[in-house]
Formats: structure tokens, C-alpha cells, sequence
């Protein structure tokens, strides 16, 4: 009789020889997004595309499981775009190309036409779910939903543009679909095509963020747009709101567990979020090397003093479109000015630095064009002041939001109630100190932007051009000229918007 073999290795065989259950595996993906990357240079030690591309290659080398993804608004606007359309953010960001990019509202700020210029010279893929032409046909050369095998996973990248777009940028005849419902519909479809990670690449305002976060159809959501930074997480969807010109990131790590219950393969997994202040990384010492050629050719050209400011200044994001600024005093004065007109508007959205100037500042060309970035013309229109007040209106009508139709004016003085129904909030409009006569003809100087309907001010359509687009002054030329000439400018609050209640 043979001799009993003990009983653990009895049990050890006798598991050998049964099927494997299935193990569990561990995957970590790590998902970059970065948004409004506009700036090729840092400021203040932080941000700017040397940074932002070191980044990249550091999350890369530390773990090939990464998706580096664009959420919007990188060729407009700039100092440096103005001159080249945004050519420069192409070439920086092919140093270190995205994984997937998403065209936000300011793609679109010179047409349809530039935009897909740099879509061709990019080394990466460009994708929105809700952008076709005309004829609702996709863009040329433009992707849509994109599923990435990342070892063994399906990760499903949903891209999704601002439905908005076409009123806040020159956006030509494409059609953009509604943002949300677009998003929603598309990440569910790709959960039931087998997707086993959803991630929205979306380039919208935080009210939608809530929205899709809200859905649940999404593991991570990834937005631009509103230059701030946030993360969250609700135990169902991870979110990023990826800050402006890459000067903090947050790349989320998903530590993902593969296994199978009852037979059915599962996925679980938990969010890492990390902070990472650019100020302490080293600059990518390709991309610095392109950066420091850049900036040397703008330095030579723009550079030159052109006069001072008696008073202070603030192009603020928050002050330009929500208040009569000195700024917006400034510029609509020097276009006023430049075309003789009765009334000058300027929409507060168009004026970008986003920073304060002492009282006895030197003011540069520098300045002016970073004020100024998106080469917009100013015009000359004549139409009856019933459309006149109609513009005002618009202006007013999204203040609440911190829309950039915010009308910085010349020429006009005002007074607006923001807790009436928009349409209906404007009073007390004079004209060079006489009552607004709605029938009366005025001749009214813009930038070529919003006279073609942009930031929803359709009311100054239909009218008699007076100086059109062919024949107008760049606004940030007008500017310039107008300070050069009067040596120094002591622009100020003075009264021509008031809030009631103020």
C-alpha cells in the first residue's frame, strides 16, 4: 500500500489541477489635462509651455499609462497670437504632443479656415463630438469619440466643445450641438460599447460641469474654460478644472483593479489627485530654447515706450466685464477718437492682460497688444439709437455671469438695473449729454468682433458702414496711436455706467 501523501500537499495538488480562478490586477492610469494655455511665456516664475511640456514628459517617464489631454483655448488669445494666429502654441505643443485636443471658443477666434490650418500642423489629434459643418458633415481631418487600449483597459476619451461658441467667437457656419446633452448621450453609449474607463474632454463653463458631473456617466471629467483650478470627487466621478496658461496642474492617477465576480469581469477603482505648482518645475529645456527665440524677435518690436499713465489702470477679468473701468475708458476714447464717432463700444471680453498699472506707469506697445491680442478692427457704423440702446442692452444683459459682452463705452453715459429681466435694464442713455432720441441716426465705432454679431450684440447689424473692416485700424493701433500722441492719458471712472443702487 502506498505510503498517504501529507494532506496539504494533497490539497496542493488538487488545486493545481483545477481552473485558475482569475486574479486580480492592478492598472494605474494617470490622466494630464491642461486648458487655456495661452502665454508661450511664464509669469512670475510659473506656467508658460517650457513648464507645462516638462510636466508632460516627467508623467510620462514615470508611468507610460498617461493620457496627456487638451480641454480648449490655446491659439487666441496672446501677445505673441496676434501676429501668428496661434502658430507658436502649435509649435510648442508638438514638442510635446497631446494625446488628444479639444478646440475651445478662442480656436475659432481668427475663422474656421485658421483653425484647421493649425489642426493640420498639429502632431496631434483634434476631436469634438458636437462640431460639423453646415451640411452636418465632421470637420476635415477632425476625430470624434476615441477609445485607447491602455493595458488591457478600453479607456473611452469623450470630446466635447462649447455650444457657445458661435456667439463668442468667429466661428463661421460650423454648427456646435448642445455641449451637455451631446456629452451625456455619447459617454453613455461608450459605457455600453464595453468601455471600461469614461473620460470627458470637455471645454465649457462650471454650471455645465455640474451638470455632467451630476449625469454620472463619466468616471473623470477633464474642463477648461473657466481659468480656474478645481478638483472634486463624489465616489462616482473624479473631476479637474485645469487652471490657465499650465501654471497649476493636477494629474490624477486612477488606481484600477481588474477582477471578476460571478463570472463577469469588474473594474473598481479610487482617484489620486496631485497638485503641482509649476513655479517649482525646471523649465523643458527644448521647448525654453524655442520660447527664448520668440521672445527675443517680440522684445526688439514691442519694447518701445509710447507714453504714461497719469492715472491707475485695471484690465481685471472681473472689473472689464462687470464695471465702468479706466481701461475700457481708454481704449474706447482712443477709438472714438481715431473714427470721429458719436459713441464708442467696446466689449470688455476683448481686453485680456488681466492686471493693474500703477499711476506713472510707462506705457509700451507691449502693453497695448497684450491688452489687445485678438487683431480685431475697429469700425464704423451709422444706425438709429433704438439699436443703439439694443447693443447697450446686451451688454448689460449677462453681467451677472461676468459675460465679456460687458460694454466698455465712449461717447455715453447710462444707467442699468442687473435685477431686471435682461432687455429691460438699461435707462437714463445719454448721448454727448442729450437724451437718447431712438429715431436719431449716431455713428457708433467698434471692433469689427461684435459689429458681425459676436458676444450677442446683433443689434448693431443692418446699419450704414461708414469704415468697414478693409479699411479700419487695428484697435490695438488706434490705441497706441492715441497714447503716443497725447504723451500721457488720465483715463478714469467717471460715471458713464452706473448700477442702480450704487
Amino acid at each position: 500500500m502506498p505510503a498517504q501523501r501529507p494532506l496539504f500537499a494533497a490539497l496542493l495538488c488538487a488545486t493545481a489541477l483545477l481552473p485558475l480562478a482569475a486574479q486580480a490586477e492592478s492598472v494605474k492610469l494617470t490622466l494630464l489635462g491642461v486648458g487655456d494655455v495661452y502665454n508661450f511665456t511664464e509669469e512670475d516664475g510659473r506656467g508658460g509651455f517650457a513648464r507645462l511640456n516638462a510636466v508632460a514628459r516627467a508623467e510620462r517617464a514615470a508611468n507610460p499609462n498617461t493620457l496627456y489631454l487638451f480641454d480648449g483655448d490655446m491659439l487666441s488669445p496672446s501677445l505673441l497670437s496676434g501676429f501668428d494666429k496661434g502658430q507658436n502654441t502649435i509649435d510648442l505643443t508638438n514638442i510635446v504632443p497631446f494625446d488628444l485636443a479639444v478646440p475651445g471658443n478662442h480656436e475659432f477666434d481668427f475663422g474656421p479656415a485658421n483653425f484647421l490650418e493649425k489642426v493640420k500642423a498639429s502632431k496631434y489629434p483634434w476631436a469634438a463630438i458636437n462640431i460639423t459643418t453646415a451640411d452636418d458633415k465632421p470637420l476635415d481631418g477632425f476625430g470624434g469619440v476615441m477609445v485607447k487600449d491602455i493595458a488591457g483597459l478600453k479607456v473611452a476619451l469623450i470630446p466635447v466643445a462649447q455650444d457657445t461658441s458661435p456667439s463668442v467667437a468667429s466661428t463661421g457656419d460650423l454648427k456646435f450641438l448642445p455641449t451637455v446633452d451631446t456629452a451625456i448621450k455619447a459617454a453613455k453609449a461608450a459605457r455600453e460599447d464595453g468601455a471600461d474607463i469614461v473620460v470627458g474632454v470637455v471645454q465649457t463653463d462650471m454650471d455645465n460641469d455640474r451638470k455632467l458631473l451630476k449625469s454620472h456617466a463619466f468616471d473623470v471629467i477633464l474642463s477648461g474654460d473657466d481659468h480656474s483650478y478645481a478638483t472634486a470627487y463624489d465616489g462616482v466621478t473624479a473631476y479637474v478644472e485645469t487652471s490657465i496658461d499650465g501654471q497649476f496642474l493636477s494629474p490624477v492617477d486612477l488606481n484600477i483593479t481588474v477582477g471578476e465576480k460571478d463570472g463577469k469581469r469588474t473594474i473598481a477603482w479610487t482617484p489620486a489627485f496631485r497638485f503641482v505648482d509649476t513655479a517649482s518645475v525646471a523649465p523643458d529645456p527644448e521647448t525654453q530654447a524655442m520660447v527664448d527665440k520668440l521672445s527675443a524677435g517680440l522684445d526688439e518690436t514691442l519694447n518701445v515706450e509710447i507714453g504714461t499713465t497719469e492715472t491707475p489702470l485695471d484690465s481685471r477679468r472681473n472689473v472689464v466685464r462687470a464695471e465702468e473701468a479706466a481701461i475700457g475708458n481708454l481704449i474706447a476714447d482712443a477709438m472714438r477718437d481715431a473714427t470721429k464717432a458719436d459713441v464708442a463700444i467696446m466689449n470688455g471680453g476683448g481686453i485680456r492682460a488681466d492686471r493693474t498699472y500703477d499711476a506713472g506707469t510707462k506705457l509700451t506697445r507691449r502693453d497695448i497688444l497684450t491688452e489687445l491680442p485678438f487683431g480685431n478692427v475697429t469700425v464704423l457704423t451709422e444706425i438709429p439709437g433704438s439699436q443703439l440702446l439694443g447693443a447697450l442692452e446686451n451688454g448689460v444683459s449677462q453681467v451677472e455671469k461676468g459675460a465679456g459682452r460687458f460694454a466698455q463705452v465712449s461717447g455715453v453715459t447710462f444707467v442699468y438695473d442687473a435685477s431686471a429681466e435682461p432687455g429691460a435694464r438699461v435707462s437714463e442713455v445719454m448721448v454727448g449729454g442729450q437724451p437718447l432720441n431712438p429715431d436719431a441716426l449716431y455713428k457708433v465705432a467698434v471692433n469689427d468682433y461684435i459689429l458681425g454679431g459676436g458676444d450677442g450684440y446683433d443689434a448693431l447689424g443692418g446699419g450704414r458702414l461708414i469704415t468697414d473692416t478693409g479699411a479700419g485700424n487695428l484697435v490695438a493701433t488706434d490705441v497706441m496711436n492715441y497714447v503716443e500722441k497725447s504723451k500721457t492719458v488720465s483715463a478714469k471712472v467717471e460715471g458713464r455706467i452706473k448700477k442702480l443702487g450704487q
